[in-house]
């Protein structure tokens, strides 16, 4: 296997395909490190940190944005066909660049429900799902594109400005309770960081391809709702039943209750050494606590 990133320096600059949440995030963490890193916006601004694509309406990056670009993350979602919208237009760009490391952001969506059961990276992905059958076939772009890929699987993702705390406080909660239904999670700030210790360390692991990054410790949605409310010194609703729940629900939130599964992150944590930020949800909200506003 040939060396497909180094330490990560000030001569590496990263091209970040997606500046939402996970993206920024990203973003801010590796300039932090003295790395170059532009994220994509859907329309033209002023922020030098910024570079215009918008697959829909054919705006792609001027050549030189492409300039001494060594990393490419890609956090777009697929299409409304299922293809990823930056291969669709960049790959023989992107082939055509010595890159050293291109990620790409999936999610554990696409094991599809395991009735509670753990999953890892030796499973065979069973989308249930068409949005994460969308995903799986965008994965294997990737993987076929012959670029110094990674894929990193991902549970609901959460963090300051994006967490229950702000469900709660916005109202925009409902508090649904469905027997043994678990749910795995992580932090905005462990994706970052999970991938940057990669980067770093590098040379001294196997690579693997695919990778989840979850928590320690996958549970009920309602352990964190309640836990959510404590934080806030507030009185919880009364919990609904999913059964009744579900009639009010969108096709997409319904949906979400419909797999069941935990996230097993023992290649990250165990094998290859990374430490979590957030281990738990109780850490991780105690940290959005902190943000709130």
């Amino acid at each position: 296997m040939k060396d497909l990133a180094s330490p990560l320096s000030s001569k590496d600059k990263f091209l970040i395909f997606g500046g939402g949440f996970s993206g920024d995030y990203f973003a801010k963490s590796i300039r932090k490190l003295g790395c170059v890193a532009l994220t994509s916006t859907r329309s033209e601004n002023n922020d030098p940190n910024s570079f215009t694509f918008n697959s829909e309406d054919n705006l792609i990056p001027k050549n030189s944005i492409f300039e001494g670009v060594t990393h490419i993350l890609c956090c777009i979602p697929p299409d409304k066909k299922g293809k990823d919208p930056v291969l669709k237009i960049l790959k023989n760009k992107l082939k055509n660049i010595s890159l050293k490391w291109v990620g790409y952001l999936s999610t554990t969506g696409v094991y599809g429900d395991t009735n509670g059961d753990w999953v890892s990276e030796q499973h065979q992905p069973k989308p249930l799902q068409a949005r994460s059958q969308r995903r799986l076939n965008c994965e294997k772009e990737w993987i076929n594109s012959n670029l110094p890929l990674q894929i990193f699987r991902l549970p609901g993702i959460y963090g300051p400005g994006r967490s229950t705390l702000e469900a709660i406080k916005n109202k925009n909660i409902k508090v649904i309770h469905k027997d043994n239904q678990v749910f795995s999670r992580i932090h905005v700030a462990d994706i970052a960081n999970a991938i940057i210790y990669l980067l770093q360390n590098k040379n001294k692991f196997d690579f693997h391809q695919i990778i989840n990054i979850a928590d320690d410790e996958p549970c009920s949605q309602i352990e964190v709702i309640r836990y959510g409310y404590q934080l806030l010194g507030l009185k919880m609703p009364k919990k609904i039943l999913f059964e009744e729940a579900k009639k009010d629900l969108s096709p997409i939130a319904k949906s979400f209750w419909l797999e069941n599964r935990r996230v097993s992150n023992e290649l990250l944590c165990k094998k290859l050494g990374y430490r979590l930020i957030y281990k738990n949800y109780q850490k991780g909200l105690n940290n959005c606590l902190i943000h709130l506003k």
